[in-house]
């Protein structure tokens, strides 16, 4: 298998080498339709075959203008040496998908009438069986050991709760308070027999209110948290968790409900048969918007009654998996209300004991067993890359198995092999398979080798300097497509956000984009200032109280240090970057005059105005020690607040933000506009209707193509 997996090698590095001498075409924008993404691998309990989820951007049959977002399950077959093929083809986007102990069918996640339901489908052919036509939908299915049962999550309204004869047989009413003013408990949750009358009595005129609300001709908020993603809302949902019998392929039950209550539980896990862990609020007396602590549950199919396992204040515990026979659980445990970096732990379930930490100073995810319950793999953001990692119970040892200068996106273990998706700096997404060690590696799939295979690609060059503080900072160069030597080229740095977000060539956010603008004939540098992800806690903690000068300093000197290479025009530089990137790039204008043009997207401007529209409004007290209103902090909201260095802000700049943004609020771009445009400065906006914040990386794709080529056609008017 080896000297085979050397052989492919070799051959797939020969075919490369001849592939880019022979590139002609550049990444043009539209490339971004032809990116495929792997997810969701499964293996099948004999280990032969590999199940994922393959996600590609097609036109829709009725508008060839506007482009939709398909997923589609694909099968890899160990014994046709990994030959893929496609097993759905629906409309309905399945997704979620595993293997049932068995390994007879494939049990995964359709939308039905606009809700989840489960299917499950046999690999001996035939239609897929609807399991669930549960009205609250269905998501995040688990099987039992035995295959005999399925646990399985889904999401309800507080006035659904309230009136479900199962989940709250005996009518009770939450026991936190419900923030609404003027009342001491919340019997006015209760049901009221009084018809709805604006005429009426007090309690009729209550009760035609009521049903304003239900009807959606007011929304009444008085919970802290009422902002999402696109709009606000005053309803409070929870998640319960539920459980089916199954045998042959078929539901034997309705399902029942197995955890009840004003609590949310989710991330189910089988110790056994019969038990299983979740991740539930530490407290059902505090009121859910305000409950930051959350805890690990063990709770019996048969007698459900969630007993605590871990859970203290100020502390927030997840589940990250648990061994194949119910012997061990691995936890993460993190600060609640600050930056940091989680420590995770194994813990005996079996003795209810605690084991030992896995010592890495790197957020950790993705945890998968060895099949003999010796060994756990996991992977973590880390210097650009998302390395691939191996943890053995027996003396604590822990190995790096993969480099930083890719991504394991996600992966299986299979009989002596592993197989993975992998992003690298020549292609954003592919399934590959290696040794236990990944010393012998052959790709496996062309999803978007195919079409990359005539396109001239820059590849990024990594860097390294200490900052101020002796912090090793990390920064990437890419020349431009035709790069020649004694010529001078535009240079563009690019930023990223969070500020805890991390870039790299194992990162595969950004990799079209940089791919777009080096064709376009631009260099590209891009950093990972303080206050990054993937370096360790001291890392990410260091712009606590300094957003702006601090990460500004690191981004500047990996763009200085590119410039001092000598191909740079500094007539031509260029800076563009979104979310907390277009928080910076607005104080980096407001400070430093020597770009030609910037770019911010859907931004953070005014601090202090933020917190009030935003709905990740919890980065002022977690990064700034407290609130608004308090002097200290008010001090420093100020300072750090870009739009308070608006009148120093004399570089073209264009400003983009969704219309439906709600995470950092439109509020935000509208002021530093609208400031701009009375000062007279060259400024343009841009708002995409219905986007939300998450508009470039899974957004409508008519809109992403059109904010990359406004940025760049922008750019073009001030450089040539």
């Amino acid at each position: 298998m080896v000297k085979r997996l050397l052989l492919l090698k070799l051959s797939v590095f020969i075919s490369c080498a001849v592939t880019a001498q022979q590139s002609t075409e550049s990444i043009q924008v539209t490339d971004m339709l032809n990116i495929q993404r792997i997810n969701q691998l499964e293996i099948s309990p004999d280990k032969k075959l590999i199940l994922f989820n393959v996600q590609k951007i097609k036109g829709r049959e009725s508008d060839v203008d506007n482009y939709e977002y398909d997923n589609q399950l694909w099968m890899a077959n160990r014994e046709e040496q990994y030959k893929l093929r496609q097993l759905t083809y629906s409309e309905q986007n399945p997704s979620q998908p595993s293997f049932s102990p068995k390994g007879s069918d494939i049990l995964f996640v359709r939308t039905i009438k606009g809700k989840p339901q489960l299917f499950l489908m046999s690999l001996s052919g035939g239609e897929p069986m609807q399991l669930t036509d549960f009205k609250y939908g269905a998501s995040s299915p688990k099987w039992s050991p035995d295959g005999k049962k399925i646990v399985f999550s889904a999401t309800l309204k507080l006035e659904e709760l309230l009136q479900d004869s199962l989940l709250n047989p005996k009518q009770q009413l939450p026991l936190w308070l419900s923030e609404k003013p003027g009342y001491r408990d919340n019997h006015y949750l209760g049901k009221s027999d009084a018809k709805a009358n604006p005429n009426g009595n007090l309690a009729e005129v209550r009760a035609y209110l009521a049903q304003n609300e239900r009807e959606y001709k007011a929304k009444v908020i008085n919970k802290l948290q009422f902002q999402g993603e696109a709009a606000t809302s005053s309803e409070m949902r929870f998640t319960h968790l539920f459980v089916i019998a199954v045998s042959d392929g078929a539901p034997q039950t309705a399902p029942r409900a197995i955890t009840t209550g004003f609590n949310s539980y989710s991330d189910p896990y089988f110790c056994n048969n019969d038990q299983i862990v979740v991740n539930g609020r530490l407290s059902d007396t505090i009121f859910p918007d305000r409950a930051l602590e959350s805890a690990v549950y063990k709770i019996s199919l048969s007698s459900p009654l969630p007993q605590k396992i871990l859970g203290k204040k100020e502390l927030s515990y997840r589940i990250n998996t648990v061994s194949p026979f119910g012997s061990y659980l691995i936890y993460s445990e993190s600060m609640v209300a600050t930056p940091n970096v989680p420590s995770v732990h194994v813990m005996d379930l079996t003795e209810s004991k605690h084991l030992y930490p896995i010592d890495l100073d790197r957020n950790m995810g993705n945890f998968k067993w060895a099949e003999k319950e010796d060994q756990v793999y996991f992977t973590a953001q880390s210097n650009g890359g998302i390395p691939l990692y191996r943890f053995s119970l027996r003396g604590a040892k822990l190995e790096k198995l993969s480099s930083e200068h890719v991504g394991i996106e996600d992966y299986v273990i299979g009989k002596k092999v592993l197989v993975y998706t992998k992003t690298s700096v020549n292609n954003p997404c592919e399934l590959e398979i290696a040794d236990m060690d990944m010393k012998q590696t052959q790709r496996i799939s062309s999803f978007n080798a195919s079409w990359l295979k005539n396109r001239k690609l820059s590849l990024p060059e990594k860097h390294v300097f200490k900052n101020e503080e002796g912090m090793e900072v990390e920064y990437w160069v890419m020349k431009p497509i035709g790069f020649q030597e004694g010529k001078k080229y535009p240079l563009l740095l690019e930023i990223h956000g969070g500020p805890s977000a991390m870039w790299g060539p194992g990162e595969n956010s950004m990799w079209h984009e940089y791919q777009f603008f080096c064709a376009k004939g631009y260099g590209i540098v891009y950093c990972n200032p303080r206050g990054s992800g993937g370096y360790g806690e001291r890392f990410l903690r260091a712009n606590m109280d300094n957003w702006g000068k601090g990460p500004a300093k690191d981004v500047l000197e990996a763009l200085d240090r590119t410039v001092a290479e000598g191909w740079a025009d500094t007539s031509r530089l260029l800076l563009t970057g979104g979310s907390y990137a277009g928080y910076l790039v607005s104080w980096i204008i407001g400070h430093d005059q020597r770009f030609k043009a910037a770019c911010s997207q859907r931004g953070v401007y005014d601090l202090k105005t933020f917190f009030g529209e935003g709905n990740a409004w919890r980065l002022v007290p977690n990064y700034f020690g407290g609130y608004p209103w308090e002097e200290k902090t008010r001090q420093t909201i100020e300072r750090e607040s870009p739009i308070n260095y608006v009148s120093n802000i004399k570089t073209p700049y264009i400003i983009f933000h969704g219309e439906n943004d709600l995470r950092t609020g439109v509020i935000q771009s509208e002021m530093l506009y609208k400031s701009l445009k009375i000062l007279g400065r060259p400024v343009e906006y841009v708002r995409h209707p219905g986007a939300t914040h998450e508009i470039t990386r899974s957004g409508d794709n008519r809109q992403r193509i059109d904010q990359m080529l406004r940025t760049y056609e922008f750019f073009e008017r001030f450089i040539n």
